[in-house]
């Protein structure tokens, strides 16, 4: 069912009975905006702006043996990877649960 709307900035737009009835019900007027609706905004845009500086990329500096580091740059150089990927996979499968730590 295509818009007929005339002052649709998506004149082709295809939509489907659910999406129809949604944009009918819109432009009768049926909802009603909620009165929080300035606070919620605000309170989902500071919540999405601190999701995405979770996942921004942190430096961090750390001291590890040499032979350990050579083993490490071995085995990324096998997979074809920069070592630093390798152990940011190796620290982010840990925090995620997936690793186990084992002290010897």
């Amino acid at each position: 069912m295509k818009k007929t709307n005339s002052n649709d900035p998506f004149p082709n737009l295809i939509l489907d009975k659910e999406e129809k009835l949604l944009e009918q019900s819109l432009a009768t007027g049926e909802f009603e905006q909620d009165p929080h609706f300035k606070n919620t905004k605000k309170m989902l845009q500071e919540a999405a702006s601190r999701y995405l500086e979770l996942h921004h990329s942190k430096p961090v500096t750390l001291r590890i043996k040499q032979i350990d580091l050579i083993k490490i740059k071995a085995k990324a150089r096998r997979k074809q990877i920069p070592y630093q990927t390798l152990l940011g996979a190796l620290l982010h499968d840990f925090a995620q649960g997936e690793r186990e730590l084992v002290l010897k």
